[in-house]
């Protein structure tokens, strides 16, 4: 059973991880990273910016106090902002296979056809995932034409409701809001509190019966014009349970240890630790991008 790390200090190198047990046996994995509290990651990041150290959530070990299916089956929110030119692919030595990234093997189906999908593994429970997601938008705005941003959410920590998390985003998803309402999601997790499963002012779990519900999430996105109603009778929906279901088999089966996790058209896997960084992660997807494209 899964238990709770104290909190651990941030340093500029140091790392925010959420983790849950169980790794893929068919896919090399990474070291995985310790987890940081909320607010010492946020310290760290503002202190560091592009060469801070990156918030990766492991799967193979427990989370930190305060904390992302085949084809249509990892469907999340492709946020599209306006491409990006498309680099050439130079291969300096730079990036390293087993040691920067990993290869997924074996390689997992892709959702848009003719695009290069980038995916991030997330939660919005995860404190690691909450420092990272300004860094995912700049990646998401980083992609050329060729490649589209794709959002996964993982489950793999029930003891901090991720689950909940995750039904509701496939709950907005399907209502079409996920993507408008994301950054705020996030806030209302880890900055107004409103939705997060951590007490803000001690950064312990709340009691189980104060964690926030489907319900909760509904009145939330009732801001965006959902009806809360519709919300619920959506998210409790065979379709997003089945949604769930594949969502959690493709983590597994990317070989996913910890939130965040990119993963690069199904067949690159990495995280803001072996990448070196907050700016190295864009760097080293819109390489793995280039590389994609150049059939290498």
């Amino acid at each position: 059973m899964l238990k709770r790390l104290p909190i651990l200090c941030a340093t500029l190198l140091a790392l925010a991880a959420c983790s849950h047990a169980g790794n893929n046996d068919n896919a090399t994995t990474p070291t995985p990273a310790s987890s940081s509290a909320a607010t010492a990651a946020t310290a760290a990041t503002a202190a560091t910016s592009a060469a801070a150290a990156a918030t990766s959530t492991s799967a193979a070990a427990p989370a930190s106090t305060a904390p992302a299916t085949s084809g249509t089956a990892a469907a999340a929110s492709a946020r599209t902002p306006p491409a990006a030119t498309a680099a050439p692919f130079v291969d300096s030595g730079k990036w390293v296979a087993g040691k920067n990234y990993f290869v997924i093997e074996p390689a997992q189906p892709t959702t848009y056809p003719g695009k290069i999908e980038v995916t991030e593994v997330f939660s919005y429970g995860c404190p690691a995932c909450n420092e990272f997601h300004t860094t995912v938008d700049r990646i998401a705005h980083s992609l050329p034409a060729n490649a589209v941003m794709n959002y996964l959410p993982a489950s793999f920590r029930p003891d901090e409701n991720w689950p909940m998390y995750q039904r509701a985003f496939y709950a907005a998803q399907a209502l079409g809001v996920a993507d408008k309402a994301h950054d705020a999601m996030f806030d209302a997790v880890w900055k107004s509190g409103e939705l997060g499963t951590d007490d803000l002012s001690t950064g312990k779990l709340k009691p189980h019966e104060a964690w926030p519900t489907i319900n909760n999430v509904a009145k939330f996105y009732a801001r965006y014009g959902v009806d809360p109603k519709e919300f619920v009778a959506v998210a409790n929906s065979f379709s997003v349970n089945i949604k769930m279901k594949r969502a959690d088999e493709l983590v597994k089966a990317y070989g996913v240890e910890g939130t965040p996790t990119m993963v690069v058209d199904g067949k690159y896997r990495f995280d803001p630790s072996t990448a070196g960084g907050y700016a190295q992660t864009i760097e080293l997807t819109q390489w793995l991008v280039a590389k994609e494209a150049a059939g290498k």
